[in-house]
C-alpha cells in the first residue's frame, strides 16, 4: 500500500486558504465533497482540541480565527518591534501587520498531508486516525519547541480519507523576539544539511532533513500498526503536484480506464440521421399525446365553466321565469355538463387522429428532425471541444511540484 505525506505552503492561487480543513464555506458546492458525510469529519485545534461535525456542540472559533489568534499571541511582540525599527530608519514602506506575516508564503502556516492508500485502495478512518495520533505525540515530542501543530482536520467526505495538519516553525531572531522562521527552527533542533559539505540551497537545506525524518517517522508508526506498506519511495510522482495538477492526473488516468466506453458511445450515436429519426419519431409521438391530451381537457373545463355560469344565471331568483321551469332547465344543464365530460376523450382522439394524418406527421416530423440535428450536431462538437480542452490540460500539467513534497511508497 501506498502512503503519502506531502506538503507545502502555497500554490498557483496564493497562500492556501485554511477554510477548506474545516469546511467554512458551503461545501454543497463542491463536486468532490460528499455533504452527508462532511457530519463524520473530526477536527482539532490547539485552543479548542477535538470537535466532530456532526456533534450538537458546534465549535466557538473556525480554523482561521485560530491561527490568526496563535499569531497574534505569540509574534505581535516581533512585528511591533520590526515597525519600529523600520520607522527608525526611515522606510515605513515595510512595516507589515500579522494578517501580512500569515499571508506571507514564507511565514505563513505549512501545511502537510496524510494518507495511507489511495481510491483504490485504503485502511478504515480508525487506523488512519490512530497511526496519524500517535504521528502527531511524536512530533510534538521530537519538535514541539520550535514546530507548533495549530491544527488538522480528519476529512470523511471525499473519495479517500485523509488528513490536513497545518504547523508553524519559530525561533528567536537576533533581538531576542520569538517570530515565524523555518531554517532557524531546524537548526536550533539539530539537522543539519543533507550534504555538509555543499552550500546551503533550494536542494540542500534542511528542510529536507525534516521532511526525511517525519516521513521514516510516519511509515513506522503505519507499519507499527500492522498497515503493508511500500517503503521504496517514489519521488517526482503526484504528490510533487499541486492540488490542481493532481486532479488533473487523475483525470487522465480515469479518461484511459474509460476509453473502450467513450468509443462504444461514439459508435452507437456516429449515425446521426438514424438517430435523428429515431429521436423524430419518438418526440413527435410524445407531443401529439400530450397535445391532444391538453387540447381536450382544457377545451372541457373551459366549456364546463361557461355552462356553470349560464346555468347560476338561469336559475338565479333574480328571474321572473317560474322555479319549476328554471329547475327544469338547470336539470338539463346538468346533464349536459356530464355529455360534456364525457366526450373529452372523443375530442383527444379526434385531436390525435388529425396530428396523425400522414402528410401532416411527415411535415412536422421533419421539422422536429430538423432541430434535433442542429442540436445533436451542436452537443457533439461542444462535447468534442471538452475532451480536446481537458486532454490539452492534462498534457500541459506541469511534471515538478513548486512546493516540497514526497509520495511514500
Amino acid at each position: 500500500m501506498k502512503a503519502s505525506r506531502h506538503n507545502g505552503r502555497s500554490g498557483k492561487h496564493g497562500v492556501y486558504d485554511v477554510k477548506h480543513n474545516d469546511r467554512d464555506f458551503d461545501v454543497e458546492n463542491s463536486e468532490h465533497i460528499d455533504p452527508e458525510r462532511t457530519k463524520e469529519n473530526v477536527y482539532w485545534d490547539c485552543y479548542q482540541g477535538y470537535s466532530f461535525a456532526g456533534s450538537s456542540q458546534e465549535r466557538q472559533f473556525t480554523f482561521t480565527e485560530v491561527e490568526r489568534a496563535y499569531y497574534f499571541e505569540h509574534y505581535s511582540d516581533h512585528v511591533d518591534a520590526q515597525n519600529e525599527r523600520n520607522e527608525m530608519a526611515r522606510h515605513p514602506e515595510r512595516n507589515r501587520t500579522i494578517d501580512d506575516v500569515l499571508k506571507n508564503n514564507k511565514t505563513c502556516p505549512e501545511e502537510t498531508v496524510l494518507q495511507l492508500g489511495n481510491i483504490d485502495e485504503t485502511v478504515s478512518a480508525d487506523v488512519l486516525a490512530k497511526v496519524v495520533a500517535e504521528y502527531f505525540e511524536e512530533f510534538n515530542k521530537r519538535y514541539g519547541s520550535h514546530v507548533h501543530i495549530l491544527d488538522w482536520a480528519l476529512h470523511m467526505d471525499e473519495s479517500t480519507p485523509h488528513i490536513h495538519e497545518r504547523h508553524v516553525f519559530d525561533a528567536k531572531n537576533q533581538y531576542g523576539e520569538l517570530c515565524p522562521q523555518q531554517e532557524k527552527a531546524l537548526e536550533e533542533l539539530g539537522f543539519e544539511l543533507p550534504d555538509p559539505t555543499k552550500k546551503k540551497g533550494k536542494y540542500n537545506n534542511r528542510k529536507i532533513s525534516f521532511d526525511a525524518e517525519c516521513r521514516k517517522m510516519f511509515l513506522d508508526i503505519a507499519h507499527r500498526n500492522g498497515v503493508e506498506i511500500d517503503f521504496e519511495p517514489v519521488y517526482g510522482g503526484v504528490s510533487y503536484l499541486e492540488k490542481q495538477d493532481f486532479i488533473i492526473e487523475n483525470q487522465k488516468r480515469r479518461i484511459a480506464e474509460n476509453q473502450a466506453t467513450l468509443d462504444a458511445l461514439t459508435m452507437k450515436i456516429s449515425d446521426l440521421e438514424a438517430f435523428v429519426e429515431e429521436v423524430a419519431e419518438d418526440a413527435y409521438e410524445k407531443a401529439c399525446e400530450v397535445v391532444s391530451e391538453t387540447v381536450a381537457e382544457q377545451t372541457r373545463e373551459e366549456d364546463i365553466e361557461e355552462l356553470r355560469k349560464y346555468k347560476k344565471w338561469l336559475t338565479s331568483d333574480e328571474r321572473k321565469t317560474p322555479k319549476d321551469k328554471r329547475d327544469f332547465v338547470g336539470r338539463c344543464l346538468d346533464n349536459l355538463e356530464n355529455k360534456l365530460r364525457s366526450m373529452a376523450q372523443k375530442v383527444a382522439d379526434k385531436v390525435m387522429g388529425a396530428l396523425q394524418n400522414p402528410r401532416l406527421k411527415e411535415q412536422k416530423k421533419a421539422e422536429v428532425k430538423e432541430h434535433a440535428r442542429k442540436s445533436v450536431r451542436a452537443l457533439l462538437e461542444a462535447n468534442k471541444r471538452l475532451v480536446e480542452e481537458q486532454r490539452a490540460n492534462v498534457t500541459e500539467a506541469p511534471a515538478q511540484k513548486k512546493s516540497r513534497g514526497e509520495e511514500l511508497g
